[in-house]
């Protein structure tokens, strides 16, 4: 399906990858994984033909149709969300457009015997094929089903585009993409802005999907729930892994330490020779020797090994004070944003040490909830902290507040406090900020560089309890590792909205769930609380995908024959049905008329002298033959009666 052959990138600073050849086919479930900066989302370019290569070749089959999601999509329209979707199929929209054309110009015209009239007709019924053909008659019910798969509500599916955040449209166009059911699917971080229902949806529609998918991800499950093959890019190369990412993992530990031990040896042999080259090289029975010695030196290819600095680190977060048995007390806590509830009657004591995980739909409030536990938003209810309760609060928003003036390391510097600052260096590098990187300017970082820096300093602050809202939404999966095991070892309390179901696994031993404008505890882990809810999910999806499914079947099956009722057609059943029943008619007489003469006949029999063979035969006889003809015309009106039934239906 798509061939890679010889690919490579250059840049000012030198090569991106280089002399990359690949092969993607058919059903292929691939992982394209790496560090920042490795070229991962470029390799998406490049297939997807948006950028081209320095050097090499893609070979991709002329009729290849290829979906790809990008993390810097632009959605400029007033279009409702179901429309950008329902127009997003040109042929089908050329189709449909055509069909209410022709329709429109078969009801105005009389012209009913011309060559052209009949043309329209040949020309709607090959088009109706073709509408059928493309699955067009369940169009609408697919848009439908993939943007609520994908977490939009019945009352935004006609809300223009406009209204909605960058999050939600990129939601929408993922959907675009997926309706329309590409041979190659290529998604840059798809789920960024899903919830973790909207994410288990995808995975399971990516499983069934027959083309290929390519997938850039943190989410480790994701990756292990939807791809079975796995490239990395590293040191400008590709490896290629016959697993998903948690298999490949492994054996990439492997390899690496099979390379690093390879690659002391050879880091001998390099300074023996060297040794030799210099021994040598001044002696002139031994000079074309050294020569050799240097040029099999030069030619030698280096081994490099791509050393995880950030693996085994072990980051613990300091705890200010202790504070008492409970930190947090809500009483008849809500919020409301003019007639629009978000949620109500939220009673709850938090206890000393509880790890609890904040969980619900996109919209449904878990920021907003937080915002009033944080005194940020005024609502119904009250809010009290329990003695020496110490918050540090980390918002979707944090990167904001940041000093643009600073560095990098002078900002987490003027947070940390104890041991931990002697190491500031290896928790910089542990959130992607290595070497140099320390020294830059924070006017300088990206949105997402910000982000994780913030992240960082907020995790440096003294605290015993964390409110950290989407906190791992910028970083990689060592990156959350790290953060993670640092999470575990916190002494305080932490509240955390999270939609990455790898990360809070075994973090929390509470989940709140924010679900019909109010707030329900769950006393279990989220691993137990996500498979109850998609077993709940599940049933009532069966439920309304058999309805969905039944419908447009009944769509497909009579939408295409009410377009072929054309006047020729109308005129050849009407003449059908006239004779149907005129025989059905004729059919009725005839059988009165035989019934008589058989009863007649009956009579005649009773008296007959059957020794007198003259008369008695030729009575027998016609009996006989009205007897026949009573069942053919008998067989004749059965038919004809259900030929007009058929009509009728």
């Amino acid at each position: 399906m798509l061939n890679l052959e010889q690919v490579s990138v250059h840049l000012p600073q030198g090569y991106l990858f280089k002399d990359i050849s690949l092969q993607i086919n058919k059903g292929d479930k691939v992982g394209l994984v790496g560090k920042n900066g490795a070229g991962k989302s470029t390799m998406l370019r490049l297939i997807s033909g948006m950028d081209l290569p320095s050097e090499g070749k893609i070979h991709k089959p002329k009729d290849c149709t290829i979906g790809f999601l990008t993390q810097d999509i632009s959605i400029d329209t007033t279009q409702s969300v179901f429309e950008y979707l329902n127009t997003s199929n040109l042929k089908l929209t050329a189709l449909n457009d055509r069909l209410n054309e022709i329709n429109q110009e078969l009801v105005e015209r009389i012209d009913y015997e011309s060559d052209s009239y009949m043309g329209l007709l040949d020309e709607l019924n090959e088009l109706n094929h073709q509408f059928n053909v493309l699955e067009g008659f369940l169009w609408e019910e697919k848009i439908t089903g993939t943007l609520k798969g994908l977490g939009f509500s019945d009352n935004e599916l006609h809300q223009s585009l406009q209204t909605f955040s960058g999050g939600w449209k990129m939601r929408a166009e993922l959907a675009k993409i997926l309706v329309n059911n590409p041979d190659i699917l290529l998604l840059d971080e798809p789920t960024n802005h899903l919830d973790i229902i909207s994410i288990s949806w995808l995975e399971n529609y990516l499983k069934t999907f027959e083309g290929a998918v390519i997938t850039i991800s943190h989410d480790r499950l994701f990756l292990d729930n939807v791809t079975k093959r796995t490239i990395e890019i590293v040191n400008g190369k590709a490896l290629d892994f016959a697993f998903a990412y948690s298999k490949y993992k492994l054996a990439r530990a492997e390899e690496l330490e099979r390379l690093s031990s390879a690659q002391k040896q050879q880091e001998k042999d390099i300074k023996h020779t060297e040794e030799l080259i210099n021994k040598f090289r001044a002696k002139k029975n031994k000079a074309a020797f050294a020569q050799s010695l240097i040029k099999k030196l030069e030619k030698t290819e280096r081994i490099e090994v791509d050393n995880d600095e950030i693996a085994g680190m072990n980051i613990s977060f300091p705890l200010s004070v202790q504070p008492g048995k409970w930190v947090l007390e809500m009483e008849d806590m809500g919020k409301s944003f003019e007639d629009k509830l978000i949620f109500k009657d939220v009673n709850l004591t938090v206890g000393r040490g509880e790890k609890i995980a904040l969980l619900g739909a996109n919209g449904t409030g878990k920021s907003t909830l937080l915002k009033r536990v944080m005194g940020k938003l005024d609502g119904d209810g009250s809010v009290k902290y329990g003695h020496n309760v110490n918050i540090t609060y980390f918002a979707q928003d944090q990167a904001e507040s940041l000093d643009k003036n600073k560095t990098i390391l002078e900002t987490v510097d003027e947070t940390a406090e104890g041991e931990i600052r002697k190491s500031l260096r290896s928790v910089l590098g542990a959130f992607l900020f290595r070497g140099e990187d320390a020294d830059k300017k924070v006017g300088v970082l990206s949105g997402g560089e910000r982000t994780r820096l913030a992240l960082c300093q907020l995790l440096l602050s003294p605290s015993n309890f964390l409110i950290l809202d989407e906190p791992t939404n910028h970083l990689d999966i060592q990156s959350k590792e790290v953060l993670k095991s640092a999470l575990k070892n916190y002494e305080g309390t932490f509240i955390v909205v999270s939609h990455d179901r790898e990360f809070l696994d075994g973090l929390t031993n509470r989940t709140w769930d924010i679900e019909n404008n109010g707030l329900k505890v769950h006393h279990f882990g989220v691993k137990d609380f996500l498979k109850r809810k998609m077993n709940l999910i599940g049933e009532t999806k069966k439920e309304v995908s058999l309805k969905q499914e039944s419908k447009g079947k009944e769509k497909a099956s009579t939408k295409p024959a009410e377009s072929k009722l054309t006047y020729l057609e109308e005129k050849e059943l009407k003449r059908r049905k006239n004779k149907l029943q005129n025989q059905m008619k004729r059919s009725e007489e005839e059988i009165e008329k035989l019934e008589k003469r058989i009863a007649e006949l009956d009579v005649i029999m009773a008296d007959l002298d059957y020794t007198d063979e003259g008369k008695s035969k030729p009575v027998l006889e016609e009996y006989e033959v009205a007897k026949k003809k009573l069942d053919e015309q008998m067989v004749l009106w059965e038919e004809a009666t259900e030929g007009l039934m058929e009509i009728e239906d």
